[in-house]
C-alpha cells in the first residue's frame, strides 16, 4: 500500500433528531394531553489512534465523513435514539488541524481518542413545553446541525530508528536489507519518494527521503520529510564512501546534513546519533603499501570516531559486513 503523510478531509458531525408532536390516546383518559419525545442528539466525530502508519492511504478517495443522525423523538414521551458517533481512524503521530478555527490536536498514542466536532442538539418534542398555563402545547422544535470543519492531517512518524543521508547514501538497500522492506532503489538521486518503514526484531526503521543542502529551506524534497525525523528516538547518518571523491570529502557531507538538521530545528540536531561508513566496496588500494583498502576504510573510521559517537562501517554487498551490523544494531536500538 501506498505511503500517505498529507490528506485533506471533510468531516461532519451528526444532525440532531427532530421534537415531536403526539397526544396520549388511552381509554377512559380525557384530553390524556401531550407525550411527544425529544430528538436524539447527533453523533459526534472523535479521532482515534491506530498503529497502522499506512492508514491515510484508505483515504486517498474519499474526502467526506458523517457521524450518524439523532433519531426524532416519539409518542408515549420516548426520546430518539442518538446518532452512532463517528472514530475516524488515524496513525499514531498525526497532527489534525481544523482549519475552521486552527485548533491542532495530536495523537500520540493508540487507542487515544480525540473529541473534533460535536453532534447537534436533538429538538424539543411538545411534552417539553407543558405547563400549567398550557396543557396542550403544540410547538416541537427541530434538531440542530452537528459542527462541520475541513480538516488538514499530517503525519508524523513514529520510528525508533530514523536513516538520513544525502541521496544514494543506500538508506533504502540498508533498509531491504535489513527489514522485509521492498523500499524501491536505483542509481539516481531521489529514488526514494516518500518514507519507507521496516520492522527490525520488533522496532521501527524508517527511510528518511535524501536530504540535500538547503532542505531546511525547502529545496529537494525539502522539509516535507525533516519533519518525520522528529520523532525518531535515534539517528542513523550514513554517508557513502563515494562522496570522499565525488562530493569534496565524506566530513563535509556530514557537517553538511548536521546543518540542515540543525537549521530546521525542533532539536533534530541533539538526538542520538549513529554514524554508519556505507559503500566500502568502491574503496581502491591506494598507490603504496602503507595505503591499502583496509587502512584507507580505518583511517576514516578514525576520524569520525573523534566526533564522539558510533561508528560503523559496511557493504551491502556482503553478507557478513550486513550480519555484523545487523548484529550492533540491535544492541544500539535495545539500549
Amino acid at each position: 500500500m501506498a505511503f500517505i503523510d498529507e490528506i485533506n478531509v471533510n468531516l461532519e458531525a451528526g444532525r440532531g433528531g427532530d421534537g415531536v408532536v403526539r397526544w396520549r390516546h388511552e381509554k377512559f383518559i380525557d384530553k390524556g394531553g401531550p407525550n411527544g419525545g425529544d430528538g436524539g442528539h447527533g453523533g459526534d466525530v472523535y479521532a482515534l489512534g491506530c498503529r497502522d502508519p499506512f492508514k491515510l492511504a484508505e483515504y486517498r478517495h474519499k474526502k467526506e465523513f458523517k457521524a450518524g443522525r439523532g433519531e426524532n423523538g416519539m409518542g408515549g414521551s420516548k426520546h430518539g435514539a442518538n446518532g452512532v458517533k463517528l472514530f475516524f481512524e488515524l496513525p499514531v503521530g498525526s497532527l489534525i488541524t481544523n482549519k475552521q478555527n486552527g485548533n491542532t490536536y495530536e495523537l500520540v498514542e493508540e487507542g487515544q481518542k480525540i473529541l473534533l466536532l460535536k453532534g447537534g442538539f436533538g429538538g424539543n418534542g411538545n411534552e417539553h413545553y407543558k405547563s400549567s398555563i398550557n396543557t396542550t402545547p403544540t410547538k416541537a422544535t427541530k434538531g440542530k446541525p452537528g459542527d462541520d470543519a475541513d480538516f488538514h492531517i499530517e503525519l508524523r512518524l513514529f520510528a525508533d530508528m530514523g536513516l538520513v543521508g544525502l541521496p544514494n547514501a543506500g538508506k533504502s538497500s540498508l533498509l531491504n536489507a535489513l527489514t522485509n522492506s521492498r523500499a524501491k532503489i536505483g542509481d539516481y538521486a531521489f529514488t526514494t519518494l516518500d518514507p519507507n518503514l521496516g520492522d527490525f526484531y520488533g522496532h521501527i526503521i524508517a527511510d528518511i527521503p535524501g536530504v540535500i543542502e538547503g532542505a531546511s529551506e525547502g529545496k529537494g524534497l525539502g522539509v516535507k520529510f525533516l519533519r518525520h525525523i522528529m520523532r525518531t528516538k535515534k539517528i542513523l547518518h550514513l554517508i557513502s564512501f563515494e562522496n570522499e571523491i565525488e562530493k569534496g570529502g565524506m566530513m563535509k557531507v556530514y557537517k553538511q546534513i548536521r546543518k540542515e538538521l540543525k537549521a530546521y530545528g525542533n532539536g533534530l540536531d541533539e538526538k542520538d546519533e549513529i554514524i554508519l561508513l556505507t559503500k566500502t566496496d568502491v574503496v581502491e588500494d591506494g598507490k603504496t603499501k602503507l595505503n591499502t583498502k583496509e587502512k584507507i576504510i580505518a583511517k576514516k573510521v578514525a576520524e569520525f570516531k573523534k566526533l564522539k559517537k558510533p561508528v560503523y562501517t559496511i557493504s551491502l554487498y556482503d553478507d557478513k559486513s550486513v550480519k555484523k551490523f545487523s548484529d550492533e544494531l540491535v544492541k544500539l536500538i535495545r539500549e
